[in-house]
């Protein structure tokens, strides 16, 4: 028999996150993490393009909650307790310097999750917090206020138990038989996949700043749009994907999308383009770009709309103009498909959120039994916001892990 004052189940951010900080508010205990995998940390290895996009620039709590489409209200406690700006003096006092970049996101300087990922290791290593690889948990039972877990490798035992074992359906499962209500998973953060003739050839292609909205939906969403070999990416379309997540589902991933490219209404566009037509009467329509988008687009765009290459601002019509208004501001495209946003898979689903007690993420049905991250029924967008849930969450759950 294992014999542990503390069993965290999950060698990814959180799990990692918790044990460090529980260790370190009482250096006294015996903290064991199981991890069902032959490595840990994997998430953070790969997370931001291998450079690991530890949270967001976002220091104002009710801001930042407006990024989870699946935990906004419950994170507002949370938040207020432990927040971005907490996250990032951690790393900082542990020797791991950071930097916000443009768009608020924050990785360390060093421009790789390696660093991220050393930095845990040595703090494990530091406060003597053990780290089973390969111990898969099969059952969980509570008796006499003592969680007993079997595993692969053995039997483990420990007063306080956290779970931080992400979108793990077998976790899940174990959970269900606990009595933990599961809301079933389902992808969340993907692109869509679109086969259109005016995507084919111009994959790498950005327009700044969209307006995303699905058709026969209220979901809808802006940002930057990128065309990819397999359809649309980019925050637009992420956001999208992580709000629409169950509505989009159910849709099986074939729907209709709008997109206006230009954010502008028909009727200004239209004004605009005869204003144009005027100023640049003598120029062939499909080589004088317009609205700051990127020629390859604008080309699409007007090809789209049956506009002859060698038609002249001037002798453009007015039913050809509203073609070309029509394919700037409203361009239905028909998405068949989903593909993962490069290889950070984010699920919408997990434990039902009211069966947790969020000032302190300990289960309102069993006491002593805590959650971390992505186990639970919470998600974001793009940006940081997912690893900053795993943090706030762990660091709370450490405070009560280690009394």
């Amino acid at each position: 028999m294992n014999n542990f004052d503390v069993l965290i189940v999950g060698g990814g951010a959180a799990g990692f996150f918790a044990a460090i900080n529980t260790a370190a508010q009482n250096p006294s205990l015996k903290i064991a993490i199981l991890e069902r995998g032959s490595n840990v940390l994997s998430k953070v290895k790969i997370s931001g393009g291998g450079r690991c996009n530890v949270t967001h620039a976002e220091f104002i709590p009710d801001e930042l909650i407006l990024n989870y489409p699946r935990g906004e209200k419950e994170l507002r406690g949370p938040f207020h307790s432990y927040m971005t700006g907490d996250t990032m003096q951690w790393f900082e006092d542990r020797g791991v310097p950071l930097k916000i970049e443009d768009d608020g996101r924050v990785f360390p300087v060093s421009n790789s999750s390696q660093t991220i990922i050393d930095c845990f290791l040595e703090e494990i290593k530091t406060h003597q917090i053990e780290v089973l690889l390969n111990h898969a948990v099969q059952g969980i039972t509570n008796e006499n206020d003592i969680w007993e877990l079997d595993t692969t490798k053995g039997v483990f035992r420990a007063p306080k138990l956290l779970m931080a074992t992400g979108s793990n359906p077998k976790i899940w499962k174990l959970l269900e038989t606990l009595g933990h209500q599961v809301i079933a998973p389902v992808p969340s953060l993907f692109t869509f996949n679109i086969k259109d003739s005016r995507l084919k050839n111009i994959p790498g292609v950005v327009a700044s700043d969209v307006h995303v909205s699905v058709v026969n939906s209220t979901l809808e969403s802006e940002g930057p749009l990128l065309v990819t070999h397999a359809g649309l990416s980019a925050p637009s379309i992420l956001k999208l994907s992580a709000y629409g997540a169950l509505e989009l589902a159910e849709r099986q991933y074939k729907f209709q999308i709008k997109v206006n490219f230009i954010k502008q209404e028909f009727t200004a566009c239209l004004q605009h383009l005869l204003e144009i037509k005027t100023a640049f009467s003598k120029k062939l329509m499909i080589k004088s770009a317009q609205f700051d988008l990127p020629k390859r687009l604008w080309e699409q765009l007007v090809i789209a709309a049956q506009i002859p290459n060698d038609l002249r601002w001037a002798e453009c019509n007015k039913q050809q103009l509203q073609a070309i208004a029509t394919q700037l501001t409203a361009a239905i495209f028909n998405v068949a498909g989903k593909s993962t946003f490069k290889d950070e898979f984010v699920t919408a689903g997990g434990v039902e959120l009211k069966g947790v007690n969020f000032k302190t993420f300990e289960s309102k049905q069993f006491k002593n039994l805590f959650f971390a991250g992505e186990v639970l029924n919470i998600d974001a967008v793009t940006g940081g916001f997912n690893f900053q849930n795993a943090w706030t969450s762990a660091f709370i759950a450490a405070q009560q892990l280690s009394k």
